[in-house]
C-alpha cells in the first residue's frame, strides 16, 4: 500500500485546480493561451524554485541559448549532467527546472547543464533537437568525455534526450554513458491504450495540442520526433522510470521492451499507484524519494569519477 503520505501530496496535485478557485480541472485546447501557461510555470518557479544550501547555479550561453550550470558549491569534477526539462515542448526553461535539477545535483554530485531548447509553436521540429545537439557538442568541446556525461530528462525532456541519442548515433558522435528518462513522451502519436484513461495530473487535452504545435507539417512517427519508432540498436544502459497511474505510462513500457529486445541495457521501475515523474516529487513522501536515490546512484556508478 502506498504511504499515507504520497496519498496525501498527489490528491493535492490532481485537484490544485482548488487552489485557483477553479472547480474543475483545467483542460487544454486549440484556444488556450501558451504565454499564459509559460508565465504561470515561471510564476511557480519564483515560488518553490529556490537553490538548496551548497548547490550554485551560473550561467552559461550556448551559440545564442541560455544555459545554466547547477553545480555543488566549491567542487571541482569531471564528469556532467546533461538535463533535458520537459514541459510538452511548449513550455519549461532553465529558471523553471533550476530546484528540480538540483536534486540530482545533490543527489549524485554531479553538476548539470540545463538548457533553454526553442520552444513550440513559435519554433516546432527540429528546432529542440538541434539545440540539444548543440548543447551535447558544447559539452564535449569543453573538455568533457562522453564517458564522463548522462543525459536526464523529464516528460518531454525524456524524448527528447532519447530522439537525441538517435541522432548522436546517427551522426557517428560518441554517445554519453547513460541516460535516466522520467515519464519520457516517446510516441507523439499517442497510440498507447494508457492514453485512453485520466491522468491525474496532466490537463485533457493536453498531449493531443502540444504534440501537433511541437510535431508542424511532419510525421509524428518520425524517430527524431517519436524514438518509439526508432532503431534502439547500440543505445547505452538506460533507467526509465514511469508512474502506474498516468496517460503516457505506455511510451515507457513499450520504449523499455524495444530497447531490450535491441539489446539494450534497459531497466524499468514503475510506481505503483504513482503519477507522471513521481521521482522529482522527492523528498515529499517515501516513494519519491526512494526513487531520487535510485536514480542519483545509477548516475554516480554510471559515471565513475576520476580521481
Amino acid at each position: 500500500m502506498n504511504s499515507l503520505r504520497s496519498r496525501f501530496v498527489l490528491f493535492l496535485l490532481k485537484h490544485r485546480h482548488w487552489f485557483r478557485l477553479k472547480l474543475k480541472r483545467e483542460t487544454i485546447d486549440w484556444d488556450t493561451s501558451i504565454p499564459e501557461l509559460r508565465e504561470r510555470v515561471e510564476k511557480s518557479a519564483g515560488r518553490f524554485g529556490k537553490l538548496p544550501s551548497g548547490i550554485e547555479a551560473s550561467p552559461v550561453v550556448i551559440d545564442g541559448l541560455s544555459a545554466e550550470w547547477i553545480r555543488p558549491s566549491q567542487v571541482q569534477d569531471n564528469r556532467a549532467i546533461l538535463y533535458f526539462h520537459g514541459g510538452g515542448y511548449v513550455m519549461g526553461s532553465c529558471h523553471a527546472y533550476r530546484a528540480i535539477v538540483a536534486k540530482f545535483v545533490a543527489g549524485s554530485g554531479i553538476g548539470a547543464l540545463v538548457f533553454d531548447y526553442r520552444l513550440a509553436p513559435e519554433h516546432p521540429f527540429p528546432a529542440a533537437l538541434n539545440d540539444s545537439l548543440a548543447a551535447y557538442t558544447w559539452l564535449l568541446s569543453q573538455g568533457f568525455s562522453p564517458s564522463r556525461i548522462a543525459f536526464v530528462g523529464d516528460s518531454a525532456g525524456g524524448g527528447l534526450c532519447l530522439a537525441t541519442l538517435l541522432a548522436i548515433r546517427d551522426k557517428a558522435i560518441p554517445l554519453p554513458a547513460a541516460v535516466v528518462a522520467l515519464s519520457p513522451w516517446t510516441d507523439l502519436k499517442c497510440t498507447g491504450d494508457s492514453y485512453r484513461r485520466e491522468d491525474p495530473l496532466a490537463p485533457e487535452g493536453s498531449w493531443l495540442v502540444f504534440g501537433k504545435y511541437y510535431v508542424g507539417e511532419n510525421d509524428p512517427a518520425q524517430p527524431l520526433i517519436s524514438p518509439l519508432y526508432g532503431d534502439l540498436t547500440g543505445l547505452p544502459p538506460l533507467l526509465i522510470y514511469a508512474g502506474e497511474n498516468e496517460s503516457m505510462l505506455d511510451d515507457s513500457t513499450q520504449l523499455a521492451e524495444k530497447a531490450r529486445n535491441a539489446g539494450v541495457n534497459a531497466r524499468l521501475q514503475i510506481g505503483s499507484g504513482m503519477v507522471h515523474c513521481y521521482p522529482v516529487l522527492s523528498p515529499l513522501f517515501p516513494e519519491a524519494k526512494e526513487a531520487m536515490d535510485d536514480i542519483c546512484t545509477f548516475l554516480r556508478t554510471g559515471l565513475p569519477r576520476l580521481l
